[in-house]
């Protein structure tokens, strides 16, 4: 019987309490996930740094509660939109001329609509250069006699 508890032992294997620790390839394996982490937070800063610009850009827009500028009802008659505000999405067709003092008379079409109106640029814009072509946005108000005056012009 001595020799069967002798060979039961010899059987039995002893595992060292270090043996679930990796060598030197799991030091690699756990420095190359920081790369990975760091291109990560690199790309998260880059999105919200992108879209927080983005809606400060829309917020700060001065002309985003305008309402868009109906052509339409403009042509059909000016007087239901005679002191009214508007924003237009504009395309340089034409400069009909200028007049110091008075400004700049030209013709735009809309994104909206491509029937062309004659939209009087005042003095205050006059350091905007216009080409034929050229896409703006405008703050548009239909003043008296159905002239539209452009209180304010950006390049789109």
């Amino acid at each position: 019987m001595l020799s069967s508890n002798k060979n039961q032992g010899e059987d039995e294997v002893v595992l060292s309490p270090f043996s679930d620790a990796g060598g030197p390839s799991s030091r690699k394996k756990r420095k190359s996930k920081r790369p990975m982490w760091i291109a990560l937070a690199v790309v998260l800063i880059l999105i919200l740094g992108i879209g927080g610009l983005f809606f400060y850009r829309v917020l700060n827009d001065p002309l985003r509660t305008l309402e868009p500028f109906p052509v339409g009802k403009y042509l059909d008659g000016y007087k239901p939109l005679a002191g009214a505000r508007f924003r237009a999405e504009l395309r340089v067709e034409n400069d009909l001329g200028w007049k110091d003092g008075v400004g700049r008379l030209m013709t735009f079409s809309l994104r909206e609509d491509p029937r062309p109106v004659a939209v009087m640029v005042p003095p205050q814009l006059s350091g905007i250069y216009f080409t034929k072509g050229q896409s703006y946005v405008a703050e548009l108000e239909v003043k008296e006699g159905g002239l539209i005056y452009a209180n304010s012009c950006r390049k789109n």
